[in-house]
């Protein structure tokens, strides 16, 4: 195991000598302390022995839990009267004042012992807590090194199967669940296992031995979810056929599939963007090329057709070779012309709607000819709306645009943007006419037909 690795969870096995030890040394600092009573009361009676066994008492309930503790204030308070109340040597009490100080020793050491078991049980759940919180940190510095889903997988089976001691798998797909990762890497599903795990990521619930969906197969199959689907199932089986997490270790489970979860969106949302980018480099060149070819042959094509109309007009050419080069030259013209148009061209002609004109090439934004200044992202979205004057825009659609994949949901930024729009452009910004609502849906832009 390398340095960084988890430790794993499992429970230690318990043995007889584990189980029989907490109670054995509490019998022995119950004995020790009577030995110690046995020298103190000859000197100065019995009044000081009592405080004796109180020290074992908060001993056995602090280091072994309440049932030590409530067996050390058993066999204190029968210790005491049997050793140092009279009669000595036996469990009878002759006199009251011994009564009453045999019953309050076993009152006082029994709430002790529970005080003392009570502190016991508050550190141990705050070392738990702080073991938990260290293992789900380190699991999600792990996640965070991966920039790959198959890396994400790998180091989430490897780190799941030391720390609950099992075999792991991690599946997903669409049309069909596939293997993505599993540890040991030959793990084989049989059929059986393989519907409850499609089961198991259509319906995001778990589902297998010792989940609510039971089922034949030994694995059990948990949903690894996103805020908007499930993007993998996490499956994890014994060889002994036991159930692989227990009850109490459900909860952390739960905590490291959610940061599996957010690492492999992570990967979906970096993978978006950059095919996103890829995408505007593509644009950019498709119209860099398209602005090269109207700067160049255009020009050309009109000097053609201005020389052939010359022939034409000198009548020293032949007729029919210069009427088919100018038919050529005017197909060439209109073929260019389509092709311009879906490039940058187009892009140069200002959309206009009712005084406003938006000037996308230009990237100028005027209301009644005045300039008009609007934030990045008031121009992103308007920018976004030009391009498709007339049309219905989703809310998804404009904040991909404008704020990009991960922030698709925010629509409270999109409705700003679109309200400083409406401050800057619209005539009357509370009854807008230029940029329109379209309740549930999105918005559109109003330009004249």
């Amino acid at each position: 195991m390398d340095d960084d690795a988890l430790p794993p969870l499992l429970p230690r096995p318990l043995t007889a000598v584990g189980v029989v030890r907490p109670y054995a040394e509490t019998l022995a600092m119950v004995a020790a302390s009577t030995l110690v009573g046995m020298l103190v009361a000859p000197r100065w009676g019995n009044s000081p022995v009592d405080l004796l066994y109180l020290p074992p008492v908060l001993a056995a309930a602090g280091f072994y839990g309440l049932a030590p503790g409530v067996l050390a204030a058993v066999t204190s308070a029968l210790s005491f009267n049997f050793f140092f109340t009279e009669p000595v040597r036996t469990f009878r009490i002759s006199s009251a004042e011994d009564v009453a100080t045999v019953a309050l020793l076993f009152l006082v050491a029994l709430v002790t012992s529970q005080l003392a078991a009570r502190m016991r049980a508050g550190a141990r759940a705050a070392e738990l807590s702080a073991d938990r919180n260290a293992t789900i940190a380190g699991f999600a510095r792990r996640l965070l090194s991966c920039s790959t889903r198959g890396q994400i997988a790998q180091i989430a089976c490897r780190e799941l199967g030391r720390l609950f001691g099992c075999n792991t798998v991690l599946m997903s797909g669409v049309a069909e669940i596939e293997i993505v990762a599993a540890l040991p890497s030959d793990a084989v599903l049989n059929p059986s296992d393989l519907a409850v795990a499609a089961w198991a990521m259509a319906s995001g619930k778990p589902a297998g031995r010792g989940a609510e969906a039971v089922s034949t197969t030994e694995w059990v199959f948990h949903p690894v979810r996103s805020h908007s689907a499930v993007l993998a199932v996490i499956g994890l089986a014994r060889d002994d056929g036991t159930n692989p997490v227990g009850h109490g270790q459900l909860e952390l489970l739960n905590s490291l599939i959610d940061q599996a979860a957010l690492a492999l969106e992570r990967t979906r949302l970096e993978g978006e963007a950059r095919g996103a980018e890829q995408l505007r480099e593509r644009n950019r060149l498709r119209s860099a090329l398209l602005a090269t070819i109207g700067q160049d042959i255009e020009p050309r094509l009109t000097a053609i057709g201005g020389g052939i109309n010359a022939l034409r007009r000198d009548g020293s050419g032949d007729r029919e070779v210069v009427s088919a080069i100018g038919a050529e030259v005017v197909k060439l013209q209109r073929y260019l012309s389509s092709l311009l148009d879906l490039g940058p061209e187009a892009d140069q002609r200002p959309v206009t709607a009712g005084d406003v004109t938006i000037d996308l090439f230009r990237r100028a934004i005027a209301k009644g000819g005045d300039a008009v200044h609007l934030t990045p992202k008031e121009y992103a979205v308007l920018a976004e709306l030009a391009k498709y004057p007339g049309r219905v825009l989703s809310h998804a659609h404009l904040l991909r645009a404008a704020w990009g994949p991960a922030q698709e949901q925010q629509i409270d930024y999109l409705r700003v943007a679109v309200r400083g729009i409406r401050q800057k452009l619209e005539t009357r910004p509370g009854q807008p006419s230029l940029i329109v609502n379209e309740p549930g849906v999105g918005y559109r832009l109003v330009v004249e037909q």
